[in-house]
Parts: structure tokens; C-alpha cells; sequence
């Protein structure tokens, strides 16, 4: 039942009230105020404190008080599962709208209470300062992977992660556009994205619902993206997840991932965007995610430009913000048709002992070229249920032995299968320091009728053993021993298989002016014949 005090106007009372500095505790004047759609967010001193507005949004009605008390538990709730140390708890306000005061009883109104922290610190901002490394990618990815992987699945009985619920969205998507859009340049691009929009869900109809009995519909974050993500210290950690409305958090997780790239490729950093879709990949090993991954990069680029076009709508807008828009959201959809468009299928393998910088090169390869790596390390550990990182000493097995390594060389080869099915370019990053082991992927590559190319990766044996004995936290585990055998029975190259290799010099970084060549070469091998 809707309270008395619980209507919009008063909470404008409460909110002018909350203002005052000394209604909180230990606090430093003065009280700032962040005002969404849906909240007021209330910065005092070390905390902060959001409270709903009690209106009816149509995808939201928080008119109720306990509505308003049910979505605040929510909050927390989601949020403590990617952010413990800032999510604190549901916090009562009393007394009255005038006179408001935190935990008093009987409750007129209720605010999610937070640590505060730092908004400099959040990626999106840093990003756009150069402060954005690498490693805090990586560590991203890793993280998402591990959130992923402990969430709850859909219940099949419910509608979550349907192909009817997923295609609706899509095309309400455009319905909204092309009343937001008038023009007629932008009417033919929104109508050229929706048929591409389309013929993708067609192919991906099957898959998507595929996923959903795999169990890969799950309790996500559901709006992740760089601007919800904060570095402490320097680890990523994702705040304000949707709990409005679990259509929109109960989603395929490859979904999730989609945004995240999405925001990254709209940012002009793709090479960010590839290596943190490989990291989550490797450390969760859902490739057979990347056969829905466009539809979703897609979708998540129309959803970004609705959301530039409502806002460039707005009455409250000025000239100069209203062009912002637009010209974002113009960019979010030329974005989406080429996430549709990018189809260039080709089959890289490495060829190389340990220590010679396989995976240091595809590193570079894959950010270069917008492909995907699969690492026989990793897949030959997650074949007998290892981490990347695990000690294999721990199994009673051996995993490096013929028959290991060959279902190793079977997975690989079955997984690039998918992958250019997918329309990816893949690397494939294993030694391959046998003809037979080479000739299988030559094959695949010839009977799937994409560009095949051997990066040949070449140090001297001073370094090998060097780099071999420095490795640290690496998926590989061989060892100097395991070195001098397989320099005894490696087979080299044939001139057939030279005929399709471009070989780098690894005692040199791979994006050295010394191996300019052998990009060129590489970049030959692969053009479309």
C-alpha cells in the first residue's frame, strides 16, 4: 500500500532536508546530490545513500513504499556479489519529510546505503586518460569469468533468455529508433540495421535457445560496462547492476561479455576489446558463445543508441549536448552494422619450441587482427578438469603423455572448426613441432576454404633457456628437460610448408621494425584469395 509520505513531492522534501550536513554524522559539509531518471544519489562524507523515486517509469513503478524498501534489498542483494565493500545496507528514514533522519522507525522512505568512492577511479574515465593498462583487462576478464561462473541458472520454466523474449527486445529496439529518428538518411540506416539485425537472429535462433538449455542463461550483472566498473586499488569492481527488472539481468552471459567489448570497440580501442574477450575465453572456455557473440554486439550497440536518442529528445537539453548525442548515437549504429558485417574466417597455427614467444606473439596477433586464441596449455589442463594456472603434479595422470597430447591436438582442431564456422580468424597456439600435427589443421583450413599461414616463432637456445627458467604464473609447464627432448625430435618445416609461414625472430619484441616483414608476409598469406 502507497504511504502517505511516499509520493514524489515529499521525497523532494527529504532530499532538500538530507542536504543539511549536520542530519549526518561525522560529516563534512558540504552534501552533494546526483540526480538519475530513477534516484537521488546523496554523497555525505565517506557514504553514500540512493534513494528511488517514488514514480512509474512503465519499466519501473516504485510508487509504493514497499516497493521501493523490496528493489533497495535487491540492490544489495546483486550488487554485494561483485561489490561486498561498498554495498553496506538497506537503510530506514523516518521521522518526517521535513525533519528526515536515517534508522528511525516507523519508516516513510528508504535509501540503499554505500561506501563512496572516488569517480576518477572509474575505468571508463580512465580509460579516456591513458590510465587503462593491459593487466587491469586481464584482471577484468578473470573476474567476470569467475562472477559467471558462480551465478545461478535460469529456471527453464521461466521466460528468461528465450529466442522470442531476445528477438522482441531487438525489434522494440528500432520501433523506438525510428520514432526518435526522422530524418531519412537515418531512417535508411536504422531500416539496413534492422534487416541485418534480423538475418543474424534467424541464424542464431537455434543457438541462442541452444544456450539456454546449456545453462548459460544466468543471474547476470546486466548493465556492464566500463562507466559501472571502478578500479580499487587495481582491481576492476563492477557496481550498479539492474534490479529493476530481472528480464534485463537474467541473460545469456556471452551477452554480458558483448557489452563490455562493445564499449570498448565504441571507445576506439579494439585491441583492448579483443584481449579481454580472449582472457574470458580462456578463463572460462566458453567458446561456443562466439557463434551468438555479433547478434549481441549488435544488439548492445542499437541499445546505446536509443538510449543517445532519448536523451537527445529531452526538453531539458541544450544545442550543444543534443548534437553530442546524436552524433553518438550515429556511431553506436554504424558500429552495430559492422559487429553484423565482419565475417573473415582464416587459420593461423605457431610453430615453436618452448621459450620462443608463441604465446607473447598471438598475444599481439590476436589485438592486431580481432581473432580469437586457443592455447593448447590451457585447453590440454581444461581437458583434465586443471585451471591455467594449476600444477598438473596434482593429478595421478600424466598429461603431456602421446595420448594426452594427441586428445589436446583433437580439441584444438575441433574448436578452430567452430570458431571459423563463426567467422573468426583464429590462432592457434601450440608448438605444431611435428608434420602431422600441422597437416590436420592445413586440412581443416583448405576444407573449410579459408586463408591458412604457420607463424614460425625462432630464438636462439641461450634464450630459450633463459625464458623457460624465468616463467612465472604461465599455463606452460614445460621445463630445460622437456626442452632438450623436443629439439631432438622436432620435424622441421617442409618447403610446402614454408611456402605458407612467415617467420619471426622472437630475441627482438614481435612488433619490432625487424619483423616488419614477417607481418607482411603473414598479412599476404591470410588476404582472401
Amino acid at each position: 500500500m502507497s504511504d502517505a509520505h511516499g509520493n514524489y513531492a515529499n521525497q523532494q522534501k527529504i532530499i532538500a532536508a538530507l542536504c543539511d550536513p549536520h542530519r549526518h554524522a561525522r560529516t563534512a559539509p558540504p552534501v552533494k546530490v546526483i540526480e538519475t531518471h530513477i534516484s537521488w544519489v546523496l554523497l555525505a562524507g565517506k557514504y553514500a545513500y540512493k534513494i528511488k523515486k517514488a514514480l512509474n517509469l512503465g519499466f519501473l513503478d516504485y510508487t509504493d513504499q514497499e516497493t521501493r524498501r523490496y528493489f533497495c534489498d535487491e540492490e544489495i542483494r546483486l550488487n554485494r556479489r561483485t561489490a561486498p565493500d561498498i554495498y553496506l545496507e538497506t537503510v530506514a528514514i523516518g521521522g518526517s519529510p521535513e525533519a528526515p533522519a536515517f534508522g528511525v522507525q516507523p519508516a516513510f522512505e528508504y535509501a540503499v546505503k554505500m561506501h563512496r568512492f572516488d569517480s576518477a577511479n572509474l575505468m571508463d574515465g580512465m580509460l579516456q586518460r591513458g590510465k587503462i593498462t593491459p593487466q587491469h583487462i586481464d584482471r577484468l576478464a578473470a573476474g567476470v569469468a569467475r562472477f559467471h561462473a558462480g551465478l545461478p541458472v535460469a529456471d527453464m520454466a521461466s521466460k528468461f533468455g528465450t529466442a522470442t523474449l531476445i528477438n522482441a527486445a531487438a525489434l522494440q529496439n528500432f520501433e523506438q529508433l525510428r520514432a526518435l529518428l526522422t530524418g531519412a538518411a537515418d531512417r535508411k540506416h536504422i531500416a539496413a540495421l534492422e534487416a541485418a539485425t534480423e538475418a543474424e537472429y534467424v541464424e542464431c535462433r537455434e543457438k541462442l535457445e541452444a544456450r539456454r538449455v546449456q545453462g548459460f542463461v544466468r543471474e547476470c550483472h546486466g548493465d556492464l560496462h566500463l562507466g559501472n566498473i571502478v578500479l580499487a586499488g587495481d582491481k576492476p569492481v563492477p557496481f550498479d547492476g539492474i534490479e529493476f527488472n530481472p528480464t534485463l539481468r537474467w541473460i545469456d552471459v556471452m551477452d554480458e561479455v558483448a557489452f563490455l567489448v562493445m564499449d570498448l570497440l565504441h571507445r576506439n580501442h579494439p585491441e583492448l576489446a579483443w584481449r579481454l574477450l580472449n582472457a574470458y575465453l580462456e578463463a572460462g572456455g566458453d567458446y561456443g558463445g562466439l557463434s551468438v557473440l555479433r547478434f549481441y554486439l549488435a544488439y548492445r550497440a542499437t541499445v546505446r543508441a536509443k538510449v543517445c536518442a532519448i536523451r537527445a529528445s529531452q526538453d531539458d537539453i541544450s544545442r550543444h549536448a543534443k548534437s553530442g548525442e546524436m552524433a553518438a548515437c550515429r556511431s553506436y549504429l554504424a558500429l552495430a552494422r559492422q559487429c553484423l558485417a565482419q565475417y573473415a574466417p582464416a587459420l593461423i597455427i605457431t610453430h615453436g619450441l618452448p621459450g620462443s614467444g608463441k604465446t607473447t606473439f598471438s598475444q599481439l596477433a590476436l589485438q592486431q587482427m580481432g581473432a580469437i586464441r586457443i592455447r593448447s596449455d590451457v585447453e590440454r589442463k581444461r581437458l583434465f578438469g586443471l585451471g591455467m594456472l594449476e600444477n598438473s603434479r596434482v593429478l595421478v595422470g600424466d598429461i603431456y603423455s602421446p595420448e594426452a597430447t594427441r586428445r589436446t591436438y583433437a580439441r584444438l582442431l575441433e574448436l578452430a572448426r567452430q570458431l571459423l564456422l563463426a567467422g573468426f580468424p583464429v590462432i592457434v597456439d601450440a608448438a605444431f613441432l611435428k608434420h602431422d600435427e600441422r597437416e590436420t589443421f592445413r586440412q581443416l583450413a583448405q576444407n573449410m576454404s579459408v586463408p591458412f599461414a604457420i607463424a614460425t616463432l625462432h630464438a636462439g637456445d641461450i634464450t630459450l633457456r633463459k625464458r623457460i627458467l624465468q616463467r612465472r604464473n604461465d599455463a606452460s609447464e614445460a621445463d630445460v628437460a622437456v626442452l632438450d627432448m623436443l629439439l631432438s625430435v622436432q620435424q622441421p618445416l617442409s618447403p610446402s610448408e614454408l611456402a605458407r609461414a612467415a617467420r619471426f625472430t622472437t630475441e627482438e619484441s614481435p612488433d619490432s621494425k625487424g619483423n616488419a616483414h614477417a607481418w607482411n608476409r603473414l598479412a599476404k598469406l591470410l588476404a582472401p584469395a
